[in-house]
């Protein structure tokens, strides 16, 4: 029976590429020199630090560059809220992976309203559509590109 998995991840690998290119980036630029500015990446959280909420602006807009270059979705950062304490502002970034049950939960209502004959099953953080017809599947995949979800989606591990 053919099936596919539905996933919402990125590599780990390129988003700590490109964070070290932002970093090298911002440490080379004449508007950052004598700031501290900086980025650190501890498990998916990326840490912005600078002196001023304009700075941390334009750090966002290289750290979105820098991935997009390396074919990481920008879709996947959700923004916190800017912490301006004294002389330094901060603002943590969160790389988000793999989709969570309410998602999860959507997306199968959305699968079964549309009356394909397909079967829907959340595994984990991925979600495993498989049917009869190859055709079905790939009407499937139509649909879940056409609905408006926060993480972008990746369809992988498609069998006959």
């Amino acid at each position: 029976m053919p099936s596919f998995d539905v996933v919402s991840e990125f590599d780990a690998h390129e988003a700590s590429n490109a964070i070290d290119q932002a970093n090298r980036e911002v440490t080379n630029r004449f508007d950052f020199k004598g700031t501290g500015s900086k980025y650190t990446l501890e498990a998916e959280i990326v840490s912005l630090t600078s002196q001023t909420d304009f700075q941390l602006k334009q750090m966002l807009d290289i750290l979105r560059q820098k991935l997009a270059k390396r074919g990481i979705d920008v879709g996947c950062l959700k923004e916190e809220e800017v912490e301006i304490s004294g002389s330094e502002a901060r603002q943590k970034v969160i790389m988000r992976k793999g989709l969570d049950t309410p998602l999860a939960r959507d997306l199968v209502k959305k699968i079964k309203s549309s009356k394909i004959k397909v079967q829907s099953a959340i595994q984990g953080e991925k979600l495993r559509i498989s049917g009869k017809k190859r055709d079905d599947l790939q009407a499937v995949i139509a649909l879940l590109k056409d609905t408006d979800v926060e993480l972008p989606l990746q369809y992988e591990n498609f069998r006959d």
